[in-house]
């Protein structure tokens, strides 16, 4: 039987402020991408820029969340993790652009399997058989998904540029969560300095990209041409903005509060609804098989959560700082990236609730 007091109360606040903040990064993204396809790296510079004006409005607010100071000595430490997060975004919106917002799920459907292989290798430790299983699994999951089918209009079959988009951005969100464990001390250990530094330096990189690409003087077209509706994007920067950078408040609270099992419950939940509210907001189809892929996948992930909750406690001579760093792996650092929830968080043992 569920006791509802405040704890609990607490825990369902922030999996539904998590949720909530997550589905309207997917959809909003979407909705401004179908609405300029043409301008995605001018639209996800524009995200960095507002999730670093924020951070230093909220600083302004609340003593906890302390702006770092302009290094150049830790800038040029930061920067792989900063490359690595960036090329990650970049390839992220690619393939939300190219995809159905129902797809996304399974287009990025190996972050799971690539960053247990990432974090092996760079540990150089073998994954025990049940998290290869669990990997196997998802792996499964991800082919099941993107098998050709014969009942699938042409709009509708995502081509081979968009899956190898979600393959990549599975791939530097793996490195990413590798990188960050090696960047945190760089910056006190503190989760909001790493957002910052990686929001700034992102924007800083991709500013050449947007520049050569030719975007900005495209939306300087765009804006004179009556055809386009520049109301979508404008909004859709504003509130994808916003809620990217609530996105990476609500990571945090959901590290202090929930459990890895309650994570991954909710996002369970989320894949369903996201699945459910593309089909209906933009008409995507879902088919037989890519609703087994969604459940195959989250199956694995699940199993995987599982087996993780049940390994022994850390040793006591572990550090709080090492705790810190382990839990800082499932922070979205930046306010665009919506991590995908299939690479579960790793908890320390004093995080569980």
């Amino acid at each position: 039987m569920l006791v509802v007091n405040a704890a609990t109360i607490q825990v369902a606040a922030v999996v539904a402020f998590y949720m909530s903040a997550a589905l309207v990064m997917v959809f909003v993204n979407k909705a401004v991408l179908n609405n300029s396809p043409d301008l995605p790296l001018f639209f996800l510079l524009l995200q960095l820029l507002i999730a670093v004006v924020l951070l230093h409005a909220s600083a302004l607010v609340s003593k906890r969340i302390e702006i770092p100071k302009l290094e150049a000595q830790t800038a040029k430490k930061l920067v792989p993790v900063v490359l690595v997060n960036v090329v990650g975004l970049v390839f992220n919106t690619l393939c939300l652009r190219d995809v159905e917002a129902s797809f996304f799920q399974i287009a990025r459907g190996l972050v799971l399997p690539l960053t247990i292989l990432v974090s092996s290798v760079h540990t150089r430790t073998s994954p025990t058989k049940k998290v290869l299983l669990a990997a196997g699994v998802v792996t499964l999951g991800f082919f099941i998904g993107v098998a050709p089918s014969k009942h699938l209009p042409a709009s509708s079959k995502p081509s081979l540029l968009s899956l190898f988009y979600g393959i990549l951005s599975s791939l530097f969100i793996a490195f990413h969560a590798v990188l960050i464990k090696s960047s945190l001390p760089h910056c006190n250990n503190s989760t909001i300095q790493l957002a910052w530094w990686t929001n700034f330096g992102s924007a800083i990189f991709l500013l050449p990209a947007v520049l050569l690409h030719g975007e900005f003087t495209l939306f300087w077209t765009k804006t004179n041409d009556a055809s386009w509706d520049g109301t979508v994007f404008i909004w859709g920067t504003a509130i994808t903005g916003f809620f990217g950078f609530l996105l990476c408040i609500a990571g945090l609270l959901s590290i202090k509060i929930t459990s890895p099992i309650t994570h991954m419950f909710s996002s369970a939940a989320r894949s369903v609804l996201q699945t459910l509210l593309g089909v209906w907001i933009f008409s995507d189809i879902l088919t037989i098989s890519r609703g087994t892929s969604i459940l195959v996948i989250l199956g694995g992930t699940m199993f995987y959560t599982w087996i993780k909750s049940q390994a022994p406690p850390p040793p006591p001579a572990r550090t709080r700082a090492a705790e810190d760093l382990e839990a800082a792996e499932s922070v979205p650092l930046t306010s665009s990236h919506d991590k995908p929830d299939d690479t579960p968080p790793e908890y320390s043992e004093s995080q569980e609730k």
